[in-house]
């Protein structure tokens, strides 16, 4: 199964893509192919960075992970777009995590995110650099949000 075939997954990854221009200025990944396209879906399904994105439930369940995200987390993609976010945390973090969400919320994003996570299995590894920003609701007149979504190159594994 390819996750991005959903029309309404592509719709969102579309929006996920213009409010990281919006917020950043710049494009998370040049060259990408137009929306709609086979091409660009495929590209943020296997390029080796990870991006993730989340609802805005009370308690925000992913709608994506790309290969390297799944990877990462050692999820596979049924049970990783039912998890709540606030798992890839330990316990202990999830402060510290809720403290990351309410100032991208504030500012729209950030781009220097750095934090340990944990796997499904209970590995933990540290991100560094991570952008994190708000999906904008253009059709909201409200100025509500459609989530959060993060993206990272750099981690490594703790012992």
């Amino acid at each position: 199964m390819d996750p991005w075939n959903s029309p309404e997954l592509r719709r969102r990854l579309d929006l996920a893509l213009e409010s990281h221009r919006h917020w950043t200025g710049r494009d998370l990944v040049p060259d990408l192919a137009a929306p709609g396209t086979e091409a660009r879906y495929e590209s943020l399904w296997s390029m080796p960075r990870v991006l993730v994105s989340h609802g805005t439930q009370d308690d925000p369940i992913f709608w994506y992970g790309n290969r390297a995200a799944l990877k990462l987390w050692e999820f596979d993609w049924e049970t990783f777009t039912r998890t709540p976010s606030r798992f890839t945390a330990e316990a202990p973090l999830r402060e510290e995590r809720a403290r990351l969400l309410d100032r991208v919320t504030r500012h729209g994003f950030i781009d220097d995110y750095a934090g340990i996570r944990i796997s499904r299995t209970g590995k933990r590894f540290r991100i560094r650099q991570a952008v994190v920003w708000t999906l904008r609701n253009e059709h909201d007149e409200h100025g509500g949000t459609a989530g959060q979504a993060a993206s990272f190159t750099d981690w490594e594994f703790l012992t």
